[in-house]
């Protein structure tokens, strides 16, 4: 015998948890469904297993899409406050780490202990693991046909999430659904993610793996320019850390990054100082500030001798090796891809959204939250935010 509920909420992840225990508190019937055996995999392994699940300074600015006005309203209506209110409550420890980031102090299997305590409380019905074959309209009802039978539906909710790191269960399934209620995407494509270099211009800096330090870091033009003082990773095929998945948001294919390997010194103001004072090589007065194998491989990348001495080199090559060190202008052939993306940029085009419910206007009942919509956070607790706000959204508007 096939089921009605009020919701269907497909994805199990955090937006979507978040949601049908809202909704379900709310005293709707609702069921949720999920094709992995393993709930909330992304949860698990996000901080390093221990969840930064949200920031203490999250405004809409921390997000990019193409309507940005568009998240105002849910992050506005459900904070970062809030939703520690709600850890708290679970007296789940948790720390800042730095700049507002709050992770979990053992590990990131109490947050989604949690949310499924949430869901229980709203007495959600569970269909995991159920793959969802099809799904279609049934006069005013939704059908959800799934390898479990069929599920009717006053509502849905599509909480699949994006395209980063598809060995977790990654899908296109929201899109798909996107594409056959004729909705209008924003092109999907990683975010927070490694970016690399072809091997002949990347081929210098291959020894230089494995060496980190903070950076300041920016590219794009115009409003669509990202500027970052963050920590960098050398990997053997570009670059990674921090400073690198943030700016990879901005990034666009063709454009260059800049990056100030030294933003607290003002190197050919030192070096042309240093002349008259110091009787030291290049190699070694730059190697007071950055690791030695960075100074001397991007010295020679350059072109420039480390062993010459300060002394002996006019101001105008100095200059040259300041800009080398303060603007070091390279452009990246690409990215990790999805394999190795935190995030998926893009996603269903909020202007087909209601900024209050998330729902469809051109098919009522229909809501898309979380990673699935073009609202994409900076690193660092921002996209966890961005999921339970929207969560929450949908799921006190689901009537």
């Amino acid at each position: 015998m096939t089921k009605q509920y009020d919701v269907v909420v497909i994805g199990a992840g955090a937006a979507g948890m978040m949601c049908a225990a809202v909704a379900g508190q709310r005293g709707k019937s609702v069921m949720l469904i999920d094709h992995a055996g393993k709930l909330a995999e992304k949860i698990r392994i996000s901080g390093g297993g221990r969840c930064n699940f949200t920031n203490l300074g999250a405004t809409p600015q921390n997000y990019l899409s193409q309507n940005p006005h568009f998240c105002k309203s849910a992050l506005s209506r459900y904070t970062p406050q809030d939703f520690l209110a709600l850890v708290k409550r679970y007296r789940i420890g948790y720390h800042e780490k730095h700049k507002g980031q709050l992770f979990c102090d053992d590990t990131a299997e109490d947050m989604i202990a949690m949310l499924k305590a949430e869901c229980d409380l709203g007495q959600v019905e569970w269909r995991m693991p159920c793959s969802v074959s099809a799904v279609g309209k049934q006069g005013e009802l939704f059908r959800i046909d799934t390898d479990a039978g069929e599920v009717l539906a006053r509502q849905l909710v599509i909480a699949t999430g994006g395209l980063s790191i598809p060995k977790i269960g990654a899908t296109d399934f929201a899109y798909r659904i996107a594409n056959q209620f004729e909705l209008s995407m924003i092109a999907p494509r990683p975010g927070l993610v490694p970016l690399t270099f072809d091997g002949a211009s990347w081929k210098a800096f291959v020894d230089l793996a494995g060496i980190s330090l903070a950076v300041e870091v920016e590219t794009g033009v115009r409003k669509e320019r990202g500027y970052f003082l963050e920590d960098l990773l050398f990997t053997h095929r570009g670059l990674s850390g921090p400073a690198i998945l943030q700016i990879s948001s901005y990034w666009q294919a063709g454009l260059p990054l800049t990056l100030n390997l030294l933003p607290q010194v003002d190197v050919a103001e030192a070096l042309i100082e240093g002349k008259t004072t110091l009787k030291k090589n290049l190699g070694n007065l730059l190697g007071q500030w950055l690791p030695a194998r960075l100074a001397d491989g991007l010295l020679a990348a350059n072109g420039f001798d480390g062993t010459a001495r300060i002394a002996d080199l006019p101001d105008k090559q100095l200059r040259k090796i300041g800009e080398a060190f303060n603007r070091w202008t390279i452009t990246p052939n690409g990215s990790e891809g999805y394999r190795k993306a935190e995030v998926t940029l893009g996603g269903i085009d909020t202007r087909e959204l209601s900024q209050q419910s998330m729902m469809a206007t051109k098919v009522p009942g229909l809501h898309f939250i979380g990673e699935a919509v073009d609202v994409t956070g900076w690193l660092g607790g921002y996209n966890f935010q961005w999921a339970w706000a929207s969560g929450v959204a949908a799921g006190t508007a689901l009537t």
